[in-house]
């Protein structure tokens, strides 16, 4: 369905009991909401949650907003390295309140918050401001920002900057199998013909790398979060797997420390992906921490 929210407009699914305890799932940098395995979704909804996944902005079927340009990814890697401020065409703090107002829309005072990557980042966010909106913070695969943590390896920074090298189906399925295989979970290898089918879909369902541009310039302007994390108040797990290659573990013990009563949770064999053998594992990690909540 479709959603006006913070003056744009969303793609939004639900899933579970409509009256069912709130769940808002973020997404990633550049990913849909249907990278959101259904197996997870089911999981859940079958956990009594009214589990809401959204599109970001720029990305899948929400509003693109390429009236804004695509900005320079060297320049604000150069500007990022030398610790100079990074401009971009909106922030993640925007992209916080975007979750805000479709929650709102919903009639949602209170929900359950779960970010992967990049949407744990949104997430962050969303816990500071809003203390009182979110009962239980899930935080997945993600990091405070902070300048002193290890980075990912150049290898995988280069990756994540290459592109297809044509531009018909082929070559983009072909592109994102090689790059989910760079980032992937080594313990639990994907199974090709059902990541090939999740590839194929989502760009079947929507095309859009500026909008991946300008988020990832969104992260890159975002700086170092650690200030806020002493603002969440809300009951925190965080979700890392130890091979991950994008986001190295030290970021969870890291989230762990700056979060007052997180639960660090590093599963072994996991990358910067969400393994079918590991969906229980998260949902139940959920449903844990959100049982926590008052």
């Amino acid at each position: 369905m479709r959603i006006a929210a913070n003056g744009l407009e969303f793609e939004v699914d639900e899933h579970g009991p409509v009256n069912g305890d709130p769940l808002l799932l973020i997404m990633g940098l550049g990913m849909q909401l249907v990278a959101w395995p259904d197996e997870l979704v089911a999981d859940l909804a079958g956990r009594g949650f009214r589990v809401i996944r959204m599109d970001n902005r720029d990305i899948g079927l929400s509003q693109h907003l390429d009236h804004l340009g695509v900005p320079s990814l060297i320049g604000a890697t150069l500007r990022h390295t030398l610790r100079l401020p990074v401009r971009s065409p909106y922030a993640l703090k925007a992209m916080a309140d975007d979750c805000i107002g479709v929650l709102d829309q919903l009639g949602i005072r209170h929900a359950h918050v779960c970010g992967a990557s990049m949407g744990g980042m949104i997430a962050q966010h969303i816990a500071a401001a809003h203390p009182t909106r979110v009962k239980s913070l899930t935080l997945i695969m993600t990091s405070s920002g902070a300048r002193q943590l290890p980075q990912a390896k150049a290898t995988v920074q280069r990756a994540l900057m290459k592109r297809p090298q044509g531009s018909d189906m082929a070559s983009r399925v072909s592109h994102g199998l090689w790059l989910w295989n760079i980032i992937g979970s080594p313990g639990y290898p994907a199974d090709p013909a059902r990541l090939r089918r999740r590839i194929e879909h989502s760009i079947q369902r929507s095309y859009h790398p500026a909008g991946v541009v300008r988020q990832l310039v969104a992260i890159a302007a975002d700086g170092d979060r650690s200030p806020l994390l002493k603002q969440i108040v809300a009951p925190t797990r965080v979700i890392h797997g130890e091979a991950d290659p994008l986001v190295p573990v030290p970021a969870a013990h890291d989230l762990g420390r700056k979060i007052a009563g997180a639960v660090v949770d590093i599963i072994p064999g996991m990358g910067h992906d969400l393994p079918l053998e590991l969906l229980p594992r998260i949902a139940a990690g959920v449903a844990e921490n959100a049982a926590r909540a008052p």
